[in-house]
């Protein structure tokens, strides 16, 4: 569960209604209109569905839990793993490795590991392993893609909800005293997309992007490993080409050798 996503959203939220509610001084309901929600919300859902092939709507609700329900994995115990399936390669042959992929979890690793097994081609390997992470990284991208248009349909339909309301209160100019109520009805669908979008799709769609950056990173390091056990490198050496995947106050060997010097 990934608190710091819905922890952000929950609060951004509370500190809204705590400023309608301080703001209005307990008629909060003002800021209450069905009809605005309908077209902001619903507006902006149909329009994506519009742009988008319905399939990919369809899970709109399964990629907003991706987003806060993400288990992040260590980059440096993937490196510690590798490491070691490179020190069984190179201590019983690569042969070995066939009966310890099957206590790996992750299936991308596994994959990788037994096509090495196989006697896969070396470049065959990492071009299937590569095509992998590429279609990895188009599905994440048309995930955060319907955020993203979210995040730019709900003030536009925001704003067209305004334009009807405003239309609709200046037919009806005989009464004055209902000018300020029906100006404040028609804010109210901008209120409500600005919110839909900032407060909600916007932030999901960054957030994906960030698993999308992490999950690349990790399927690198994944690939570089295999790459590298495959050859039969030197464990090692195999660390050191991993390492660099880190950022350099993240690496080991230099926190080793700061506490040795």
């Amino acid at each position: 569960m990934d608190l710091g996503t819905i922890f952000g959203i929950v609060m951004a939220a509370a500190l809204i209604v705590w400023s309608v509610i301080s703001g209005t001084q307990g008629s909060a309901g003002i800021f209450v209109n069905i009809p605005s929600l309908v077209i902001v919300i619903g507006g902006a859902i149909f329009v994506v569905g519009a742009s988008v092939p319905i399939d990919r709507l369809k899970g709109l609700m399964g990629i907003a839990k991706k987003a806060m329900t993400h288990k992040a994995v260590s980059a440096q115990k993937l490196i510690d793993d590798m490491v070691s399936y490179a020190e069984i390669a190179r201590r019983d042959g690569i042969l070995s490795l066939e009966s310890k992929a099957k206590e790996i979890e992750d299936p991308f690793i596994v994959r990788g590991i037994q096509m090495a097994v196989d006697g896969t081609d070396p470049e065959l390997i990492e071009q299937i392993m590569e095509t992998e992470l590429e279609n990895l990284v188009d599905r994440h991208e048309s995930g955060k893609g319907i955020f993203d248009a979210i995040g730019r349909y709900a003030p536009a339909m925001g704003m067209i909800g305004t334009l009807i309301g405003l239309v609709a209160m200046l037919a009806n100019m005989e009464d004055p005293s209902a000018i300020g109520g029906g100006m404040a009805v028609a804010l109210l669908t901008t209120l409500y997309g600005a919110i839909f979008a900032n407060v909600f799709a916007l932030p999901i769609a960054d957030k994906l992007a960030k698993r999308s950056a992490e999950e690349v990173l990790m399927k690198t390091i994944i690939i570089k490993g295999v790459m590298s056990i495959q050859s039969g490198d030197n464990p090692r050496v195999v660390e050191q080409k991993l390492t660099t995947f880190l950022p350099p106050g993240d690496r080991r060997e230099e926190e080793d050798d700061e506490r040795a010097a």
